[in-house]
């Protein structure tokens, strides 16, 4: 058994986003209460939350749009942007976010846990350098790689975003760095709009920014599929020394504002393929954040899922998901890829 750290805090719950939002506190309501099952209960090392520091904000937003954020604290409404609304508690929730999985993302380097799953809201990946966007307010995985970089002077580190939606925010942030490389699989056409086969960075950063986007109705087998032909191959030659993951549950088969067909078992099949990745290069290195998800149900027991291949609990068979895969649009996808990034990757493969 793995030591699996997970950060969880009620303080996430006072981030109120009004009635009906999908973005609720409801949603990690579920997750912790599914935590305190008999399979569940005990078998995590909770990581101390804290709350993000002003620096390491700044390694990714500006001090203009930092102090927009801080200025809502305690106002019982606040519109940021059409979807990202704050309550009095959204500040500080954000910052125990971002900080939270700063303090996963050391605990791991310091080899303290094996790996981690940080259960924050609100979330992140859309949050660009000035600008709220799409239920997100600070880009928390973008600043635990900051973090892993600054102050862990780590040199390598790979970010890969399965939620439904883009993580332009992310994209932005490190397009033109060629230490941070960001793989993304999404549903395309959608929400936010970038995220196109042909986005691959900029300057120095080109062919370290890989987007794959997908039409509605993958599932299990393609998403598995993908990972294992096309982000394996560029993994392995990047060679990180830490493994980010936006994890969003939106590409789950019932969720309310997803297309795809990815069930709880697929889940745990794209966690293996990952930490089986992390184990050939980076001593399994691997934490998660919580970005999208928004059928309760599904979600809380998709993360159940992932937490127990995370921990060593159960531990998935790739094969079995890539044999019943529809080869075409696994295919279809490591093509478009290989168009835009055979160039800069040796081991990649139409």
């Amino acid at each position: 058994m793995l030591k699996t750290g997970i950060v969880k805090d009620k303080r996430y719950i006072n981030h109120q986003t009004g009635s009906f939002h999908p973005e609720s506190p409801q949603r990690l309501e579920a997750i912790y209460s599914m935590l305190e099952e008999s399979d569940m209960a005990g078998r995590f090392q909770e990581v101390p939350v804290r709350r993000a520091e002003i620096k390491e904000l700044l390694s990714i937003h500006s001090s203009g749009y930092v102090d927009m954020v801080a200025a809502t604290e305690g106002k019982s409404f606040s519109s940021l942007d059409p979807d990202t609304s704050t309550s009095a508690g959204s500040y500080e929730a954000a910052l125990l976010a971002a900080g939270g999985l700063c303090q996963a993302v050391s605990m791991v380097i310091s080899g303290e846990i094996d790996n981690g799953f940080a259960l924050v809201r609100p979330p992140g990946h859309h949050a660009e350098r000035d600008r709220a966007m799409g239920f997100c307010l600070f880009n928390n995985v973008a600043i635990g790689a900051k973090y892993a970089q600054i102050f862990h002077n780590l040199k390598r580190i790979l970010i890969i975003d399965w939620d439904l939606h883009h993580g332009n925010g992310t994209q932005h942030s490190f397009e033109g760095d060629p230490s941070v490389l960001y793989f993304s699989t999404h549903q395309y056409p959608y929400y936010p709009g970038s995220g196109a086969f042909k986005e691959a960075g900029k300057g120095d950063g080109e062919g370290f920014t890989v987007n794959v986007p997908l039409s509605q109705g993958h599932g299990d087998g393609e998403y598995v599929g993908i990972f294992e032909k096309i982000l394996k191959p560029i993994a392995l030659e990047f060679n990180p020394e830490l493994i980010l993951v936006s994890a969003g549950f939106d590409i789950y088969e019932r969720d309310p504002l997803g297309g795809m067909e990815v069930t709880p078992n697929g889940f745990a099949g794209l966690t293996q393929s990952i930490m089986n990745i992390g184990n050939s290069i980076c001593d399994g290195k691997v934490v998660l954040t919580l970005e999208g998800g928004y059928n309760l149900t599904g979600l809380k027991d998709s993360v159940k899922k992932v937490l127990k291949e995370l921990a060593g609990l159960s531990k998935t068979s790739i094969e079995d998901f890539v044999s019943c895969a529809d080869q075409g649009k696994v295919d279809y996808a490591a093509g478009q890829v290989f168009k835009v990034h055979g160039k800069y990757w040796k081991n990649l493969n139409p």
